[in-house]
């Protein structure tokens, strides 16, 4: 199939909400003609049509879409996934853990792509929303056992003054492939991404305690967004704002 006829009809299944169907075609395309002619494409699509296939992650099955992303592809993807009014971020998780922990892939080299772009430690923190108090203690204490703190925050300050100590824990206690793994790369590969992400966090949980969150949505969830419902089934993908595109790009 002519490439560019192939992004049309990709791009024009996204718009229609026919997710499955545009992984279709893509995965088609890598069967007929190669891994090499599926990445041309990939190139040439929008920041929120690759979103749009790879957060259907199915841990079921694997996507070759998820396996030839690109670090920067996947970081313009990511930090326009906030669109997607998913209050429990798992679509987000389950996108970040496929492709980040991908077999042959460097996962720091993803993190430094994301924390390269406007939004990239608003979509770390994200990633991260229910593990506020696991993550405080992983910065206060180099373990995630909520046990040992002693309830006092390090300023932003005596983070990035203890950005680069001895890990307490190695990384293959918690090569789990999932929030701990992702977590201890943030901060002894990518300290100031790991910094900014719960600096974010805090900005978050102190709006939310004020009232910013009454609707029942994070803080950071604002308009212009879908309910999980559509989106979980495929049946809606929402469109980026320019704003968030351009900052993606």
């Amino acid at each position: 199939m002519n490439h560019l006829a192939l992004i049309e009809k990709t791009r024009s299944l996204i718009a229609a909400g026919d997710i499955t169907g545009a992984e279709s075609a893509l995965t088609d395309l890598a069967d007929t003609e190669g891994d090499g002619a599926l990445v041309v494409v990939l190139e040439q699509l929008a920041p929120k049509d690759i979103l749009a296939v790879i957060r259907e992650y199915d841990q079921s099955r694997e996507s070759i879409i998820n396996l030839l992303v690109t670090p920067s592809q996947f970081a313009r993807a990511m930090v326009i996934e906030k669109q997607y009014k998913d209050l429990t971020h798992t679509h987000l998780r389950g996108m970040v853990n496929s492709v980040i922990f991908r077999e042959d892939a460097d996962p720091v080299e993803f993190l430094n792509a994301i924390a390269d772009l406007e939004g990239g430690s608003e979509a770390v923190a994200n990633y991260f929303a229910d593990k506020w108090s696991r993550i405080e203690a992983f910065a206060r204490t180099g373990t995630f056992d909520t046990a040992e703190e002693d309830g006092e925050m390090l300023s932003e300050q005596a983070l990035f003054a203890s950005a680069y100590a001895k890990p307490r824990v190695d990384l293959d206690e918690v090569a789990d492939q999932d929030w701990m793994q992702l977590a201890w790369l943030l901060r002894y590969e990518c300290p100031d991404l790991f910094i900014e992400m719960l600096l974010v966090m805090r900005a978050q949980a102190q709006a939310f305690d004020l009232g910013a969150g009454d609707d029942g949505e994070r803080p950071d969830e604002d308009g212009g967004k879908v309910e999980t419902g559509d989106t979980d089934r495929g049946h809606v993908t929402p469109a980026a704002r320019d704003d968030d595109e351009e900052s993606a790009i």
